[in-house]
């Protein structure tokens, strides 16, 4: 009898635990003017603002140009790193140094390949100069490099204390590893600039894990940004036939993939126990259908005072800038803009306007700028 009652007492308790579903919002118009900014990218798949007010943008087949205040792109710039250009992976995620105004530092995250074209997910260091890179340095790279070309992720994140986030993804066809701790794929790792491990790291000193690891139980991060207030890593990540999950990764927890998720296999087949289990964190929200997220910003411009504080995504299907009001790591609602282009939204960032700019993922990619 006691055996029975804990049984349904830790139900009752998982039950209460799951997370909040979107509704599914129709994309509506947006305020303001939506306006190409640049044009004649090849699946541009990030973008960061300079000092000057010039935008670094990333191609996926491995470029990486300048975009000046007038929409004119530069040729690509030499230095970058060699790329595995295929399927999800190629050059990725491009920032800022957060002392770049004095060093001009920037980092690329990218898929990384070897001499038997395995790959992983890797973070370069480089000086960018008026015409390339150079001072090139690999800080971080995925191991063990595998196989295929899915589910590289991956974001590039400052946290406040100078250490950085990597955001990245299973690879696919390993799931499994995204629960093993010696294991860095399906993983969120935080390193320091120069790519040493930060004494406070959760899994520091075991034997049985790697030092890297912040967090683990993800399938593929591709949107990740710092709460303006709270200095908080947010990250979301796309599931596979539904759950894509928004979550607010804390130190050394465990996210659940491919234990428990909201979706099933693109077969239709189920993946794992079901949505929850003792030790695996919930996601603060899901998605089902999904929006296949990719890039984050919380918006802190004037541009759109109403907006302040609410946390925007690209969505890549059915393709939106999707705007979600947060409180106390509640979602509070969820509006959709932009759907009427029928365009991947790959990447979103606000501007020293206060404007929002997003890539478009085709191959004619561009920059739109929705302001005033």
């Amino acid at each position: 009898m006691i055996r029975v009652l804990a049984l349904l007492l830790l139900a009752a308790t998982l039950d209460a635990q799951t997370a909040p579903r979107s509704a599914t919002p129709a994309s509506k118009a947006a305020p303001g003017r939506v306006t190409t900014y640049a044009q004649g990218l090849e699946h541009p798949w990030a973008l960061a603002f300079l000092p000057d007010g010039r935008l670094l943008v990333t191609e996926r087949a491995g470029r990486l140009r300048i975009v000046d205040k007038a929409g004119k792109l530069s040729a690509p710039l030499a230095g970058v790193p060699r790329v595995l250009a295929q399927g999800q992976g190629g050059l990725l995620d491009v920032a800022l140094d957060p002392g770049f105004a004095q060093n001009k530092t920037i980092y690329l995250s990218y898929s990384e390949p070897d001499d038997n074209r395995n790959a992983g997910t890797a973070v370069a260091r480089a000086t960018l100069g008026d015409n390339g890179l150079s001072d090139v340095k690999v800080l971080y790279r995925q191991q063990p490099k595998v196989a295929g070309s899915g589910h590289f992720g991956s974001r590039i994140v400052f946290r406040r204390d100078g250490t950085m986030f990597i955001t990245q993804g299973d690879r696919m066809r390993y799931r499994e590893q995204a629960q093993d701790l010696r294991s860095l794929l399906g993983k969120v790792v935080r390193i320091n600039k120069d790519g040493t491990i930060p004494r406070d790291n959760p899994f520091l000193g075991r034997d049985d894990a790697r030092p890297e690891i912040w967090s683990y139980g993800h399938r593929n991060v591709q949107a990740a940004a710092l709460h303006p207030d709270t200095g908080e890593l947010w990250t979301i990540e796309h599931g596979a036939r539904g759950g894509d999950e928004l979550n607010c990764p804390e130190r050394g927890k465990n996210y659940g993939w491919p234990v428990i998720t909201y979706g099933v296999d693109y077969s239709g087949a189920k993946i794992g126990t079901g949505t929850a289990k003792a030790g695996m964190e919930q996601p603060v929200y899901y998605w089902d259908p999904v929006i296949a997220p990719s890039g984050a910003l919380f918006y802190t411009g004037d541009a759109f005072p109403a907006w302040k504080g609410s946390l925007f995504i690209g969505s890549l299907q059915p393709g939106a800038l999707v705007r979600l009001t947060l409180r106390d790591h509640r979602v509070t609602g969820e509006e959709r803009f932009l759907g009427e282009l029928n365009e991947r939204i790959r990447d979103v960032a606000q501007g020293p306007d206060g404007a929002i700019y997003v890539v478009t993922d085709s191959p004619n990619g561009k920059v739109l700028r929705l302001g005033r």
